[in-house]
């Protein structure tokens, strides 16, 4: 029995979620299930070359080697953006660009050109040559969109490719929790 696409995408936008939290007010987006609690209490910690805030705008901007950690997921990225409320202790929206590289918890992994984050929509943008991976399972296209709150995604092609799909068969033993996470960790 192969995985479902959706259920791949799903499972690495809960680790995106994870490091869509605020780095000025703490509170993660909303999310369905106990995972919210354990993420929305769990620090985001993230280390760049320079950061610039822009009060006014409610604007934070991260540059040079960016790595953003929170609940053992990490995303790398050349840079940050990262759109606060009026008060700032929310994060609205997120915008990651330059070689973005995200790692869940679960050892997914998607790479893209530019991730963005909405808070409001509830949604995950990969944009250019963007991937999303575990173990051999391979999702891949110009842009893939998860939708958070609707369980649902869309994986689109460019000019230059299609989108390609690849899945294995399980070695048959149902596991309705889904990968676990090895001893040894991701590579991260």
């Amino acid at each position: 029995m192969s995985p479902r696409p959706t259920a791949l995408l799903a499972l690495l936008a809960a680790g995106l979620l994870a490091l869509a939290a605020a780095p000025a007010g703490g509170q993660a987006p909303a999310r369905a299930g106990a995972k919210a609690k354990d993420d929305r209490s769990q620090p985001l910690t993230i280390d760049a070359d320079k950061m610039e805030r822009f009060g006014k705008e409610g604007l934070v901007i991260f540059t040079g080697n960016v790595v953003a950690r929170q609940d053992n997921s990490v995303q790398y990225a050349d840079r940050m953006e990262v759109y606060l409320d009026e008060k700032g202790e929310r994060v609205l929206r997120t915008v990651s660009t330059g070689a973005v590289r995200i790692i869940t918890k679960d050892c997914r992994t998607a790479t893209a050109r530019r991730a963005e984050y909405s808070d409001l929509e509830q949604r995950v943008v990969l944009l250019g040559n963007a991937r999303v991976w575990q173990e051999d399972n391979l999702v891949s296209g110009d842009t893939i969109t998860i939708y958070l709150s609707q369980d649902r995604s869309v994986v689109e092609g460019g000019k230059q490719a299609r989108v390609k799909a690849i899945f294995y068969p399980r070695d048959g033993k149902s596991d309705a929790a889904g990968p676990k996470r090895p001893a040894g960790g991701c590579k991260n």
